[in-house]
């Protein structure tokens, strides 16, 4: 069967300033720079984000190659750490703002579409060292100022923003489950920080309307159903609250205006809810999101916790009102262990159609991380990276059977472009339409990338029904 996208549609791709540009010539740190300089053991092979896929130098070529795989749009991110000087006065780094004016220009000039995001887990670590990072409010204020500089400077060319990528994980992987620095378990930290997170991206939002800019701002959340393991009603009750915590709590309030009751009360009870003021909930009220960029990769399955979530003498951690649900004889991706699910993407559209007001929003990453790619090249040295290709048509799918239904999704982003580097997993699984040889940093594109570039062109493809079983 065909299956056909509006001729508008944002057909893209997703990427970082930290996982491509990494920490050359910066003056600043950010949290994952020092993280791997104190225990670079802990991530795969050793390998950090000194280059990462070499950006920097490398992005006219890069660009390049992204418009060859067809892509009409690109999310990537500004380096708070590589952008501002003095992280005090939010003054200007120049050598910085030449590098990102060259390339956002570079991207205009080949008709891509640049998308900038302004955070992506990558807070100067300086800012947490004197105060104690997205926990502190001065955080938060140092941060609008940092976002309304890059509005100014390059606002007249970019049209779309984001304040943060997937805020839910910097507060997940530095409080309570520790995979990002600081690496820490302190369940009321972690519910101070998932506040200060949303009030930075309001007062960014407030930055930004107050420049009267022509344009859009929005946050980029990860976000799944979690779908409960039976419908008795413990496992039911488990679903609710994980629900509230892992996507209600910012959609709620980035496009509601104001945080789920039912989560405030459970917070209240447990004694961590965090502390906020009058004018704060206002600001957030008053700031809501233009549009939603949302992450999906893999459904979230859960059940009754093991132990009772009022057990006695047990810290608060967010999670300890569930645990996770493996669906035995699920399609899996193996090289990650994420199951693939591709109806959830379907749930999720048409939960935002039918709860959030239809706001516009977009896929802005889905993906299909894959190691050793080499095992797939060719003959003429092309990664025949068919895997991929299915998981993409299969996840468009469903979201064409969404938009048909009324939802108003705007794109497609996959992640990424080009093989980059990615956190503790560094270059351990491959996402890219593009591949990169991290030791001589030659790039080629793959498979996916050819057949990514018909589907743009064309806005349709065909997909197999017998594919499509919806598991």
């Amino acid at each position: 069967m065909r299956v056909q996208f509006p001729k508008n549609f944002w057909w893209g791709a997703a990427t970082s300033g930290p996982q491509t540009e990494g920490r050359f010539q910066k003056k600043h740190a950010n949290m994952f720079d020092y993280f791997y300089e104190i225990q670079p053991e802990r991530f795969y092979k050793h390998q950090g984000p000194d280059t990462a896929s070499n950006f920097y130098n490398d992005y006219k070529k890069d660009i390049r190659l992204m418009k060859e795989a067809g892509l009409k749009t690109v999310r990537t991110s500004i380096q708070w750490s590589r952008l501002i000087d003095d992280l005090e006065l939010n003054t200007l780094n120049e050598e910085a703002v030449t590098f990102y004016n060259a390339v956002i220009d570079e991207f205009i000039a080949q008709g891509i579409t640049p998308m900038m995001n302004l955070h992506h887990f990558d807070l100067p670590v300086e800012l947490y060292h004197r105060y104690g990072g997205w926990a502190s409010k001065t955080v938060v204020d140092l941060y609008a100022g940092f976002a309304e500089q890059a509005f100014r400077l390059f606002g007249d060319r970019v049209k779309t923003w984001f304040t943060h990528n997937e805020p839910l994980v910097v507060v997940e992987g530095g409080y309570y489950k520790q995979f990002h620095y600081p690496m820490k378990i302190e369940g009321k930290t972690a519910v101070q920080v998932a506040y200060n997170l949303q009030l930075a991206s309001s007062k960014a939002i407030e930055k930004y309307r107050a420049l009267k800019l022509d344009g859009q701002i929005g946050m980029i959340l990860n976000l799944t159903p979690p779908y409960p393991a039976t419908q008795e009603a413990e496992d039911v009750q488990a679903s609710e609250i994980a629900d509230l915590w892992l996507n209600r709590m910012y959609l709620d309030a980035s496009v509601k205006g104001s945080f789920p009751v039912k989560l405030i009360k459970l917070l209240e009870k447990e004694g961590v809810l965090w502390e906020n003021s009058k004018e704060e909930l206002e600001i957030i009220k008053a700031n809501r999101v233009d549009l939603l960029g949302i992450n999906f990769y893999h459904p979230n399955r859960v059940q009754r916790p093991r132990y009772s979530a009022n057990s006695l003498a047990v810290d608060f951690v967010p999670d300890k009102f569930w645990q996770p649900y493996e669906m035995p004889a699920c399609r899996m991706n193996v090289d990650k262990g994420w199951e693939i699910y591709p109806k959830a993407l379907y749930d999720i559209a048409k939960d935002i159609q039918e709860n959030y007001g239809n706001i516009d929003w977009f896929v802005s990453e889905n993906g299909m991380g894959v190691s050793n790619e080499e095992r797939y090249v060719n003959e003429q040295g092309v990664i025949e990276d068919d895997y991929r290709i299915q998981f993409i048509k299969e996840h468009l799918y469903w979201l064409n059977r969404a938009m048909e239904e009324g939802s108003n999704c705007l794109g497609y982003h996959l992640w990424t472009p080009i093989d980059c580097w990615s956190w503790l997993n560094a270059y351990r699984n491959r996402y890219g339409l593009i591949s990169t040889n991290i030791h001589t940093q030659e790039k080629k594109l793959k498979k996916s990338a050819y057949w990514f570039k018909e589907i743009s062109q064309t806005c349709s493809f065909e997909v197999d029904e017998t594919i499509l079983s919806g598991d």
